[in-house]
């Protein structure tokens, strides 16, 4: 007999909202595998290469990536007129138009040459099926920055209904990367962008988390960039505004008992970790370990990591 999900025993053990009964997250439609003595016909259209007007294309609003240096499409431009379009884009046909699914670096480049037609080759493939592939390209080309990366993670796990697990097996990373990567989302939105530009490293990020107000994450991203404080400096940075529990800014603060900066480090090892919200108390030999969670499901991926059985 399956054994049950822990989900829906917490919502008895612990008392919690029942679970949500989700709908069956959408799939893409496989054609079933050919038998060994019918080899495919040659003119199948689903790999076959075409070439199509370049006007028919269009760009996929589930792209995960958004930024697009200039002067690396001039290049990409430069070395398609000397050698053609190598790989061609890979489309699907929707609402009289061929949508991309990977290749619109290729596609932008061919743009700024003024190209006429394109190779391609058409796949039947629903939205799932394209956000996982531009993922699994931009990410194996490391196309994608830090902010871009998330999103897409988040995407496949809001709009598909997918758990962290399901996406980073979809992508081939680790849970942790992709539960780390999410993470980023909740920092300030100007420090979002920091990223992207790649004024603010991830390692930057990860310790200004710490910080729970906005406010306090802006203050400190501030600092970071004026000073040019490396991230070492910056957990001491971080780990003087968390003992003091109060606005960095705010005149009158009470001082308190300053963490040794190990402690702010091993506090940011336990984030990565759990790829979950941690807050380490500790004053001579004593203290408190605070793990957050925000729903059942991560609650009991919190629990998998840690080695212990909810029953």
């Amino acid at each position: 007999m399956a054994r049950p999900a822990l989900g829906r025993g917490l919502g008895a053990l612990l008392g919690g909202a029942p679970p949500v009964v989700k709908s069956p997250p959408e799939t893409a439609a496989l054609p079933p595998p050919a038998a060994a003595s019918a080899p495919a016909p040659a003119d199948d259209a689903v790999e076959r290469v075409q070439r199509v007007a370049l006007g028919r294309i269009r760009p996929c609003p589930l792209q995960p990536r958004k930024d697009f240096a200039p002067e690396a499409l001039r290049e990409l431009a430069d070395s398609i007129r000397e050698q053609g379009i190598v790989q061609p884009l890979i489309v699907r046909e929707s609402n009289g138009y061929l949508e991309l699914i990977a290749g619109e670096r290729r596609w932008r480049a061919a743009q700024l040459l003024g190209l006429g037609e394109v190779p391609v080759i058409v796949r039947q493939a629903d939205n799932r099926a394209v956000l996982e592939l531009a993922l699994i390209e931009n990410l194996q080309r490391e196309n994608l920055n830090p902010i871009e990366e998330a999103q897409g993670y988040a995407q496949l796990v809001e709009q598909f209904q997918l758990k962290q697990d399901e996406v980073a097996a979809k992508v081939g990373k680790s849970r942790v990367v992709v539960a780390n990567a999410l993470r980023l989302l909740k920092l300030a939105p100007a420090l979002q962008k920091y990223i992207r530009d790649g004024r603010l490293s991830v390692g930057h990020a990860k310790v200004i988390l710490g910080l729970s107000s906005e406010n306090q994450q802006n203050l400190a991203a501030d600092r970071v960039l004026k000073d040019g404080l490396n991230v070492r400096q910056t957990e001491g940075l971080v780990a003087k505004w968390q003992a003091r529990h109060t606005d960095p800014i705010k005149p009158g603060a009470a001082a308190r008992t300053v963490p040794a900066a190990h402690v702010s480090s091993l506090e940011n090892r336990l984030r990565e970790r759990l790829g979950t919200k941690v807050h380490l108390r500790y004053a001579q030999g004593k203290g408190s370990l605070e793990i957050a969670f925000f729903s059942d499901e991560e609650l009991e991926r919190v629990l998998q990591i840690l080695g212990i059985s909810p029953d």
